[in-house]
């Protein structure tokens, strides 16, 4: 049930979006434990799933019988959370029982072929770690996470985070993005409507 998509926004035009020079942020950003603290509130009861700071690197782990499953960020990293979090909304039931979701993942030092496979599967995780970085107040910036390795086209890779974004909006969160999103703007106060806060020029 958890990964419907709700109807919610109406389609947005990169035309329109990109005529705004600053994105609009009238409230405080969060920190990792409030993050942590919202995430948990949502989630631990319904979905038996908890958010926890202070690991070396991320890591997901599923729920075994009465302990919940784990959804492990870096340090006390705000972004890391959202980053995390953004995985586990995506990712179906059958994938929320392995660990890390079963994704493949290659170390930094990638080849151009490498990077492209990488870059397919981040597109959507991190449109939408940008809606929640603009509900949660924070900074968002696009990641390509291969500095020692093949270059890549960098705004080739924004301009896919940000259609992946409106396309997110105009079609609908998932249910669990769409709890987690009206959670984050609650607890900040966010007055504005999240499709008024894209701006490609942030990213």
């Amino acid at each position: 049930m958890f990964d419907r998509p709700h109807p919610l926004f109406l389609p947005l035009t990169l035309a329109f979006m990109t005529t705004a020079s600053e994105p609009v942020r009238r409230h405080n950003g969060l920190s990792y434990k409030e993050l942590i603290s919202v995430f948990n509130d949502c989630f631990l009861v319904s979905c038996h799933c908890r958010l926890q700071s202070g690991y070396p690197e991320p890591l997901y782990l599923p729920d075994k019988k009465s302990v919940p499953a784990r959804i492990c960020f870096r340090e006390d990293f705000v972004s890391s959370a959202l980053h995390e979090v953004a995985h586990w909304c995506i990712a179906g039931e059958e994938r929320r029982k392995l660990v890390d979701f079963g994704y493949w993942y290659e170390p930094d030092g990638r080849s151009v072929k490498q990077q492209k496979k990488f870059e397919s599967v981040e597109v959507k995780p991190q449109a939408l770690e940008w809606l929640f970085s603009l509900a949660a107040g924070v900074r968002f910036q696009v990641s390509l996470d291969n500095l020692s390795g093949e270059q890549s086209n960098t705004e080739a890779f924004k301009k896919a985070v940000f259609t992946e974004a409106q396309a997110m909006l105009a079609k609908g969160l998932p249910t669990r993005a769409r709890i987690f999103l009206d959670a984050l703007m609650k607890k900040t106060g966010c007055p504005d409507a999240i499709e008024t806060m894209l701006c490609y020029q942030d990213l």
